[in-house]
């Protein structure tokens, strides 16, 4: 060969034979191994949460409160994050401060007492934003704080009442009109893992029954993932759980549970499931307005804390006030 002359390759021989290469394997969809690995994470911090919740609710007194108003703050810081996303300044540091006195308030006094401190919230908040410079967004920042307050705070300092729901009947009848309602002291335990896990069940269901035969859209401008037959699975679920927490307790701790028959136990079951739903479709309105996904990061595979309490926001006063009127028309 003379120098300088290029080597062209003539490709395979076609006397060889041709070994052809196996198929390179496709790779696993990024949504599927994504949702696995997300439903993974949320299955190891649910197995750390839920047993620290159920020992702060048995143990009650000062640690429940702390832990309460923990899930307040977070959960608000939250939400303000969310109205800073859309432009807005709320009034952060007064709105806290608010939001963490509503369940202290509320275990040192009564429900009149907290309903009092919500109005001088209100009435700080306005105050505060007349000092401020800059007023072309008052209406924002006033409503924004105030919101927050009542929406994480108020609706969440409900669970000291229905953790101690026995002191906040006696506040309101006499003792012998309670006899015949078979409250023990301690029946608030009852009422607050009944509602959590109606809550908790439903979420489960509603997210398993949508996936295996989720077809109608529940809420696609709020929700797009959200579908009617996964609402169907949830309050069946939800219900089954309330249903199931009332057993145990029926059979281990009677005197806790004997306060609420089956009949009520099954319709609060139901009532509780629907609210779950509706709370989770009002944060995800809420995110959905902010364009996020995830109000927080806090909790691996759950967001943040207000993704996590977006249902017992509604939940647990409903029960609350459910129980009331339970009592009204029992006595």
């Amino acid at each position: 060969m003379s120098e300088g002359t290029t080597v062209r390759d003539e490709g395979p021989d076609p006397s060889e034979p041709l070994h052809p290469q196996p198929p390179t394997p496709l790779p696993e969809p990024e949504k599927k191994r994504s949702r696995t690995s997300e439903l993974t994470r949320r299955w190891l911090t649910a197995a750390v949460l839920v047993p620290m919740v159920v020992y702060v609710i048995a143990l009650g007194g000062i640690p429940y409160l702390a832990v309460v108003t923990i899930f307040i703050v977070l959960g608000q810081r939250e939400f303000y994050g969310l109205i800073e996303d859309k432009g807005a300044h709320p009034l952060v540091g007064l709105g806290l401060v608010a939001g963490a006195a509503l369940p202290l308030v509320a275990y040192v006094g009564n429900a009149y007492h907290a309903t009092l401190l919500m109005t001088a919230s209100l009435l700080v908040l306005m105050l505060a934003q007349l000092r401020k410079a800059q007023i072309t967004e008052a209406l924002a920042s006033i409503s924004g704080t105030f919101f927050g307050v009542f929406y994480v705070g108020w609706l969440l300092s409900h669970a000291i009442g229905l953790r101690f729901f026995t002191s906040a009947a006696l506040s309101m009848y006499p003792p012998e009109d309670l006899l015949f309602v078979e409250l023990s002291p301690d029946s608030g335990i009852f009422f607050m893992l009944y509602t959590l896990t109606a809550v908790v069940w439903c979420d489960a269901g509603a997210y398993f029954a949508g996936r295996a035969y989720g077809r109608r859209k529940l809420a696609p401008n709020i929700s797009p993932g959200k579908t009617v037959e996964g609402a169907l699975g949830g309050v069946l679920a939800g219900t089954a759980g309330a249903l199931v927490t009332k057993l145990l307790f029926d059979t281990f701790w009677p005197e806790l549970s004997a306060a609420l028959p089956w009949g009520p136990t099954l319709l609060f079951g139901v009532a509780i499931s629907l609210v779950a739903i509706m709370g989770d479709l009002v944060e995800s309105l809420l995110k959905r307005d902010a364009a996020v996904k995830d109000a927080g990061a806090l909790l691996p595979g759950m967001g943040g804390i207000l993704d996590r309490i977006d249902s017992p926001l509604l939940a647990i006063p409903v029960m609350y006030y459910m129980l009331l009127g339970y009592l009204f028309l029992r006595i």
